[in-house]
């Protein structure tokens, strides 16, 4: 562990990268909603949060990142190791997103809408999302791996791991057919179809 000062001038570096990553990013997505996705250049994004293009390479390595990038992951898989561990786990994903966006804020959530509204119409975006999809697949089937269930085994917890990142894109091609829609609610219809699977219902 180290010593205080450590960590708190730790801490305090940490704030500085998450407050430049928001800065940068906060900016791109306005500069997407005033010139559009594919009418912003990565220089008027540099110019407009003031940093150096390293600096912005640094945070967000692809224009892409700049939209898909966030750190929601996280908050989600801490919500699924919360659940109990006899919850079967397609129920245990669908209580993990209800706690996650529970505890969004609603600028969290316009900020969100605005985000996958430029996915849904840039074929970049979604070919992006789809690789990333691909890794959070990977990272839920490992989280899943912990659970004290069927899904320690690897071949399993890719399954049902991909089966939930399903319900998430049949989810994002609703709320591009109507983008005034909920994601929440979306979201836990979605599993809940899976979930009515899982229990045999």
């Amino acid at each position: 562990m180290p010593p205080p000062a450590e960590g708190a001038a730790r801490s305090l570096r940490e704030r500085k990268k998450a407050r430049t990553r928001a800065t940068i990013q906060a900016h791109a997505l306005q500069l997407f909603r005033q010139r559009g996705y594919r009418g912003t250049t990565i220089e008027q994004i540099i110019d407009a949060a003031e940093v150096s293009e390293t600096t912005l390479f640094r945070y967000f390595p692809t224009k892409e990142d700049l939209v898909l990038r966030d750190d929601f992951d996280p908050v989600i898989f801490e919500a699924l190791l919360e659940q109990p561990g006899d919850v079967p786990p397609l129920r245990a994903i669908r209580a993990a997103f209800r706690s996650f966006f529970a505890g969004v804020t609603a600028e969290q959530r316009t900020e969100m809408h605005e985000r996958l509204a430029l996915v849904v119409t840039e074929p970049s975006l979604r070919a992006a999302m789809f690789d990333q999809h691909s890794q959070t697949m990977e990272r839920l089937a490992d989280v899943l791996a912990t659970r004290p269930d069927a899904t320690r085994d690897r071949f399993r917890a890719l399954t049902v791991a991909g089966a939930a990142i399903g319900a998430l894109m049949a989810a994002m091609s609703a709320l591009r057919e109507d983008p005034s829609a909920d994601l929440p609610e979306l979201v836990d219809n979605a599993l809940g179809y899976l979930e009515e699977l899982e229990s045999g219902a």
